[in-house]
């Protein structure tokens, strides 16, 4: 069976791929990196780069993010409300456990 050549994606991938395409775009253009010295500070070929801010969903998932952290697109920016929350979820059930699980070993004084 051979590969097919065009696999649907849904709405949201596409929309990602956009985005992340926009963004390491913007981010070559900030740095003032044109799209061959970008290219070879990624180690990747110019075609590559050029299909990556396109958005086409072909591309390497590792040469997006070396072309994203050359370029410094921060891609998994934690937020802070979100990590507090779970911080704070997480202690609330720690402190429902028992502090141990095993019985504590009765202790025998026979020194008699």
């Amino acid at each position: 069976m051979t590969k097919p050549n065009v696999r649907p994606l849904s709405q949201h991938s596409q929309l990602a791929l956009q985005l992340l395409g926009q963004l390491i775009r913007e981010g070559r253009l900030v740095k003032g990196f044109s799209t061959t010295d970008l290219a070879a500070r990624a180690g990747i070929s110019r075609a590559l780069l050029q299909r990556i801010e396109r958005g086409e969903a072909g591309c390497s998932i590792g040469a997006c993010f070396e072309v994203a952290a050359v370029c410094g697109v921060s891609l998994f920016e934690p937020d802070e409300n979100a990590l507090s929350k779970r911080l704070s979820t997480q202690t609330e059930k720690l402190a429902l456990l028992p502090k141990a699980v095993r019985r504590s070993k009765l202790v025998v004084h026979d020194d008699f």
